[in-house]
């Protein structure tokens, strides 16, 4: 827009005139009009904007509602099954829960009573062993023999090593310390000892005596071819001759006795002494079996004195007996038997219960 310049006003006269008052007015009202015209233009421009931007921020919001409507409904059924699946939860695990606690208290109680089955057995084994034990000590005393201890002992390691029990390892080893110390003891071995005095008592009957008088049995001559002419030669006497020689030679015997007492021994007193012998052994083999081996080994050493008082010492029969005899001699001996006391103790402790 052209503004003009204004004319100029002459100084001369003070009071201007009213016509160029009006243009400048009606000139600065024009401007004015434009201004606010543009002004206007600018506000609708801008109100246009606007109105624009909020009806695309309305169907955003819209939109968004419609989303959040969804989503929300999705939720409730959502939150729904949760409460649906939570309650279920939790009942199912109020349920567990007593299941569990009924579990436990029978876990308890199965428990305990496993606890007193064990401690009943352990207690019953105890005082199996001791029983056996004991036993077996009273069968060793009675046949002087260890071999009821050791079995006795070998059985109970065997029953403790299958239960493996930490309560009874104490009881597991002083068996092994006892069962080391029996093994380790040399005692009599009294059944092959009363084996061998039956032998003997059989032996005596077959002993000869010293002074007994034997039929030699020779061998028989070889017969010559006999002929009619040594038939008719051979006398009577000569018969005779030959038959009385045989019977002398058969009744005379030349032997060395060494024992007076001996030869003067009748076949009744021979009798006797083997009597008396066997009554000997027997009381041998009594003393044996009640535990005095002094007085059985003083009735061996008799028995072999007589046998080579009475018997020939050189036979093989005589030989015989007497080695059995001097065996027998040897065999003959005190010992003591061990006793078992680091196991009875063990075990009165386990049975204890310390």
């Amino acid at each position: 827009m052209n503004s003009e310049p204004a004319p100029a006003v002459p100084h001369a006269d003070p009071q201007p005139s009213p016509a160029p008052k009006r243009a400048v007015a009606a000139r600065l009202s024009k401007t004015w009009l434009w201004f606010l015209s543009g002004i206007s233009l600018c506000a609708l421009v801008l109100a246009a904007l606007l109105w624009w931007k909020l009806v695309d921020i309305q169907e955003t919001l819209a939109r968004q509602s419609a989303d959040s409507g969804s989503v929300s409904v999705e939720a409730r059924a959502s939150a729904k099954q949760a409460q649906e699946l939570a309650r279920d939860t939790a009942a199912r695990l109020a349920l567990s829960e007593t299941r569990w606690s009924e579990v436990a208290l029978q876990r308890s109680q199965l428990e305990e009573l496993m606890q007193s089955l064990s401690r009943s057995r352990d207690e019953n084994l105890v005082v199996d062993i001791e029983s056996a034990l004991r036993l077996a000590l009273q069968q060793a005393q009675l046949t002087g023999s260890v071999q009821p201890l050791v079995g006795a002992l070998k059985s109970a390691q065997q029953r403790l090593s299958r239960v493996a029990q930490p309560r009874l390892s104490p009881v597991l080893r002083a068996l092994t310390r006892d069962l080391e110390r029996v093994q380790s003891i040399a005692v009599t071995d009294t059944p092959a000892l009363l084996v061998k005095f039956d032998d003997l008592v059989r032996m005596v009957d077959e002993l000869p005596l010293a002074n007994a008088v034997g039929v030699a049995k020779a061998a028989p001559a070889p017969v010559p071819a006999s002929t009619w002419a040594r038939a008719i030669s051979a006398t009577w006497w000569e018969q005779w001759l030959k038959e009385v020689g045989t019977q002398v030679a058969d009744l005379v015997r030349i032997s060395r006795i060494d024992q007076p007492e001996a030869s003067l021994l009748s076949p009744d007193q021979g009798f006797f002494v083997r009597e008396n012998l066997k009554l000997r052994l027997l009381n041998a083999r009594l003393g044996l079996l009640a535990r005095q081996f002094e007085a059985a080994r003083k009735d061996v050493l008799s028995v072999r004195r007589d046998v080579q008082r009475y018997f020939e010492s050189g036979g093989r029969k005589s030989q015989a007996v007497l080695a059995m005899l001097q065996e027998v001699e040897t065999q003959l001996k005190q010992v003591e038997l061990p006793r078992l006391d680091d196991s009875l103790t063990a075990l009165a402790t386990a049975s204890a219960g310390r």
